[in-house]
C-alpha cells in the first residue's frame, strides 16, 4: 500500500480507500449478509487500507464497527456522514444532525471519527449549512467527537461543482469529497487547484461507477454524446470507445485505467472503491497502486472528453 496525507489534517491515509455506500454497500445492497460485508472490511485492512468512508444514510457504519474490533483505533482513519435534507427538500433540524453523529459513534464502536462531512450538500442548501450547522458542529467537534470537518457534494444535481467552489471560500473545510472520472474531468479546473492551494483534503469518488462497471454502459453513454455533437461520432462507432488505453504500456482493461487516472491527478488525496464482492478488493487496489497512464493516453482523454460536465454520474438511490 502507498500513503499520503489528507490535506492539512496531517492524517496518514491509504491512497485506496474502502467506500461503504453506493449500490453495492459491502453487498448488502445485493442481499448478502453483514458477515459478507464485515469479511470485506477487514480484506481491505488486511491489505493495507486504513481509510474507510462510510455514513448513516448507508447502513454500513455497524459492519465498519464490527470489522475494526481488536484493531488499534489510530490504525483505522473513519469518515462518515450526516444528511442536512431530505430527500423532497425537507430540512434536517440541526439537533437531529447532531443526534446522527452520536448514533454513528455508537454504531462504530468508537468514542470519535477522524472525519465527520455533511453529506451531498447542494449549492441552494450551503447557506443555511454555514449558518445554522456548522457553528453547533464545530463546537460537537470540541468536545471530541469527531477531529475533522469535511463536506460532500451531490455529483448528480451539481455536475459543475457550484457548492464546494462556494465552499473553498469558507476555512472551516478540512476535507471535501468530490466527483471525478475518466468522462468527468471538469473537477480539475473547478475544484483542485484550490483545494491544493488552501491544503483541503480530497476524497473522489466516481472514479468507477457504472459507466465503466457495467457492460454496455460506456457504449451507450458515449453515442449519446456522439448523438448531441459532445464527442466524434468515431467513438460511438466503435466497440470499445476507450480503446486506446489498452496497450502494452498502457492499461490491461477499462476499470484498471480509470483508477490509474484518479489516483494521479494532481490535487487527488484518496480514491475511494467500492465492492459487494471480497475477490474485488484485491484487484481494485492493484489497479490503483499502479503507475500513471502514459502522457499520450492522458492527453487523448483530455482532448476528447475534458470539456464533458454530469457524465456518468448516476444519482443515488434514496431511502428517505
Amino acid at each position: 500500500m502507498e500513503y499520503t496525507t489528507l490535506g492539512r489534517t496531517g492524517l496518514k491515509v491509504s491512497v485506496a480507500g474502502l467506500g461503504c455506500g453506493g449500490s453495492s454497500r459491502l453487498g448488502l445492497g445485493a442481499g448478502h449478509d453483514a458477515a459478507h460485508a464485515v469479511n470485506i472490511v477487514r480484506r481491505a485492512l488486511d491489505l493495507g487500507v486504513n481509510l474507510i468512508d462510510t455514513a448513516q444514510y448507508y447502513e454500513t457504519e455497524a459492519i465498519v464497527g464490527k470489522a475494526i474490533e481488536g484493531r488499534a483505533r489510530d490504525s483505522v482513519v473513519i469518515a462518515t456522514k450526516h444528511k442536512t435534507t431530505l430527500r423532497d427538500g425537507t430540512n434536517i433540524v440541526i439537533g437531529e444532525i447532531v443526534a446522527g453523529l452520536d448514533r454513528s459513534l455508537r454504531a462504530l464502536g468508537t468514542d470519535h471519527v477522524d472525519v465527520f462531512s455533511l453529506h451531498t450538500v447542494l449549492p441552494g442548501q450551503y447557506d443555511r449549512v454555514m449558518n445554522e450547522i456548522v457553528p453547533v458542529l464545530l463546537r460537537q467537534q470540541e468536545l471530541g467527537k469527531f477531529r475533522y470537518l469535511g463536506i460532500t457534494e451531490f455529483a448528480a444535481r451539481d455536475p459543475k461543482h457550484d457548492m464546494l467552489a462556494r465552499a473553498l471560500n469558507d476555512d472551516c473545510w478540512d476535507v471535501m469529497m468530490v466527483a471525478f472520472h475518466m468522462l468527468n474531468q471538469n473537477a480539475r479546473r473547478a475544484v483542485f487547484p484550490a483545494t491544493q492551494q488552501k491544503n483541503v483534503g480530497t476524497l473522489l469518488m466516481f472514479a468507477v461507477r457504472a459507466i465503466f462497471s457495467v457492460p454496455g454502459r460506456l457504449q451507450q453513454d458515449i453515442a449519446e454524446l456522439a448523438a448531441e455533437h459532445k464527442v466524434p461520432k468515431w467513438l460511438a462507432d466503435k466497440k470499445q470507445p476507450l480503446d486506446f488505453l489498452l496497450h502494452e504500456h498502457g492499461a490491461q482493461d477499462i476499470i484498471e485505467a480509470a483508477y490509474r487516472f484518479a489516483r494521479h491527478e494532481p490535487g487527488a488525496n484518496v480514491v475511494l472503491f467500492g465492492t459487494g464482492n471480497p475477490d474485488h478488493v484485491e484487484s481494485n487496489i492493484r489497479a490503483i497502486l499502479q503507475p500513471p497512464l502514459p502522457v499520450g493516453d492522458t492527453q487523448k482523454l483530455a482532448e476528447l472528453f475534458g470539456a464533458l460536465e454530469g457524465v456518468g454520474l448516476d444519482e443515488p438511490v434514496q431511502k428517505r
